[in-house]
């Protein structure tokens, strides 16, 4: 199992949905930029849709989605999108507010970690590496 990465980690940073609040996303973002990864940040009200194009098309190995209002409930609907286009091994993240229950169905549905208000910029740039590993460990071989 590779432990590093020969590549920088690709992460897509992005809000589905209707939530506009983009200040947490762009902060993360530039936390991943600063450590290395090759960031891809959209505007906020991405569809699903256009999220799992993207996601193809610049290769990601993480997905992290921001939700301060409830767009986070549409995350299911992501994860099954991402399986039809044979992205499972891409992994998703979640960060914002989001109560305890539905963290519980984020995680059932295959989001890798939610990370809530407060969590340390170093704990969330070590998962996000780990779970880059973990995709390209994953990704299926052509």
């Amino acid at each position: 199992m590779n432990e590093v990465l020969d590549t920088p980690a690709r992460v897509l940073v992005t809000k589905i949905g209707l939530d506009g609040h983009d200040r947490g996303s762009r902060i993360i973002a530039a936390y991943f930029r600063d450590a290395g990864m090759e960031v891809i940040y959209t505007n906020p009200w991405q569809k699903i849709d256009a999220v799992v194009t993207l996601a193809l098309e610049e290769d990601v190995d993480v997905i992290g989605i921001s939700s301060l209002a409830t767009d986070h409930l549409l995350v299911p609907k992501l994860m099954k999108a991402l399986a039809e286009a044979e992205l499972a091994h891409v992994r998703v993240v979640v960060g914002g507010i989001i109560p305890d229950e539905d963290e519980i169905d984020l995680l059932a549905a295959g989001v890798a970690k939610v990370f809530h208000p407060g969590a340390a910029r170093e704990e969330i740039v070590e998962a996000v590496e780990k779970f880059a590993i973990d995709a390209t460990n994953d990704r299926p071989q052509d």
